[in-house]
Formats: structure tokens, sequence, C-alpha cells
């Protein structure tokens, strides 16, 4: 795993010559790759109607500008914590993704990164997502919080349902 040139490698099913692959440091790249960083349809998937929220409730309170720091702290949590959900389900689905052809080069099936490790990564990107949800009011807090229970759940409920790939 330590090896840079293992570390290297591509993931099949991503875009080939994206910035992860171009730019980061090759250390950096499994960790990026776990995040899905170079797939940003997923957090901007959770970011889009969180500005949305904000523009409206601006609006509703008013109008003039949304506020900023909120919005930069929606963006940072969405990377965050869409990173999160990753790393979560390539924990859960390792030994099933080291069978399947589009997933096998994903880094934990392939050895680029241990367990371990991602384990304690995805405590750091938990940790962050924290500190970026206490930013907001409780009622904030509490709503973000309970969320993450459809997050938890979402890697298991692919072995008895077909729903969450629908």
């Amino acid at each position: 795993m330590s090896d840079a040139r293992s570390q290297d490698q591509r993931v099949a099913d991503a875009l080939p010559g994206h910035w992860v692959d171009r730019h980061l440091p090759v250390a950096l790249r499994p960790y990026a790759r776990l995040m899905r960083l170079e797939r940003p349809i997923g957090w901007w998937l959770l970011l889009l109607p969180c500005w949305w929220g904000l523009a409206l409730g601006q609006m509703a309170a008013g109008g003039g500008l949304p506020n900023l720091w909120h919005a930069a702290l929606f963006l940072i949590g969405a990377v965050i914590m869409r990173g999160a959900g990753c790393t979560l389900n390539d924990i859960a689905d390792r030994s099933f993704d080291a069978q399947v052809a589009r997933t096998r080069s994903r880094p934990l099936a392939a050895g680029q990164v241990s367990t371990t490790a991602a384990m304690a990564f995805l405590i750091c990107l938990c940790l962050a997502g924290l500190l970026v949800l206490l930013q907001f009011n409780w009622f904030t807090v509490f709503t973000g919080a309970a969320s993450l229970l459809i997050v938890a759940v979402y890697p298991f409920m692919k072995r008895i349902t077909y729903w969450p790939q629908a």
C-alpha cells in the first residue's frame, strides 16, 4: 500500500485525466478517490438544495444577499459529508467491490488504502463535518444529524433491496 505506483491507479469507471489524477500528490489520490472528488455530481445533489433553501429563506426574510458564510459552510459540508458517505460505502462493500470489474479498482478493493486507514479517514471526515454542522443553529444541527441515519444504512440496504440502486 505504500508503493506510489499502486496508489496511482485510476478507478476503472472514473474519467481519465481528471484533476485528481493530474494535480494531487500521489499519496493523496486514493483518499480523494475514496471521497469521489473526481465526481462532483454527488456533492452537487447535496449542495444545490441547501443553496436553494438559503436563497428562499433570504427572500422570505425580505430579500438581499444570502448569508455567504452559510453558503460556504454548505459547500464545505456537502463535499465532506458526501466523501464520508462514499468512504463508508466503500468500507462496507470492500469485499463485493473486489469482485466486480467496475469497482475492483476502488482504493479499498484494490488495496491502495487499508481498512484501518479508511476508517480513520472516515472519522476525520465526520469530525470535520460535525465542525461545519455546529456552526448552525440547533434546529439545523438536529436535522443534519438525523439525516445521517439514511447515509449510514444505505450501504447495507443494498443487500436486502434494490431500492438504493433504483
